[in-house]
């Protein structure tokens, strides 16, 4: 009677540890995302609060960020669940998920969650950019050519994806 028992633990330990390494890379790839929410959050608060007539564009330039990494969030997890051929792990975490524009096209068609995020995002990239995104773009490279003025989130960032590459996935 133990002996059918032990060879089961043994058949479903692979598959355990197979989990918890799935469960500890998606969760670092999540943080990698978190942290670059973060990073863009602070990066247009410093813009609106030395113009605040970029409070509307600062937001719609937020939103397509939050639309394209949560479609990355979906995606990096559907393709670890169901396709890993779209993940390279031998590259910084910012580069595991591999999507070409045509692939979220494609993905944008399909009748599920990953293709309504898919299609959010590509709906995004499809249209008129805001009237005054080159002046949030133009004070984006006016805070970044004055490193003091970022120094504090862009610290921040920099901090969370060293913690982040840190994180040793078995």
């Amino acid at each position: 009677m133990k002996l059918p028992a032990l060879l089961l633990s043994l058949a479903l330990l692979p598959t355990s540890a197979m989990a918890a390494s799935d469960t500890c890379v998606s969760n670092k790839y999540h943080q990698y995302i978190d942290a670059s929410l973060s990073w863009y959050e602070s990066l247009v608060a410093l813009s609106v609060k030395k113009d605040e007539n970029l409070k509307e564009v600062g937001q719609w330039f937020l939103d397509g960020r939050k639309h394209h990494f949560e479609l990355n969030r979906q995606a990096f997890d559907w393709f670890l669940k169901n396709d890993q051929s779209r993940l390279d792990f031998s590259q910084s975490v910012e580069s595991w998920l591999k999507l070409s524009q045509q692939d979220v096209k494609t993905i944008s068609q399909q009748d599920d969650e990953l293709g309504k995020f898919a299609k959010q995002a590509f709906d995004d990239r499809q249209s008129k950019p805001h009237p005054k995104n080159y002046e949030l773009r133009s004070a984006f490279a006016d805070l970044l050519s004055h490193p003091g003025d970022i120094e504090k989130p862009l610290n921040a960032y920099n901090e969370k994806i060293t913690k982040i590459e840190n994180i040793e996935c078995k």
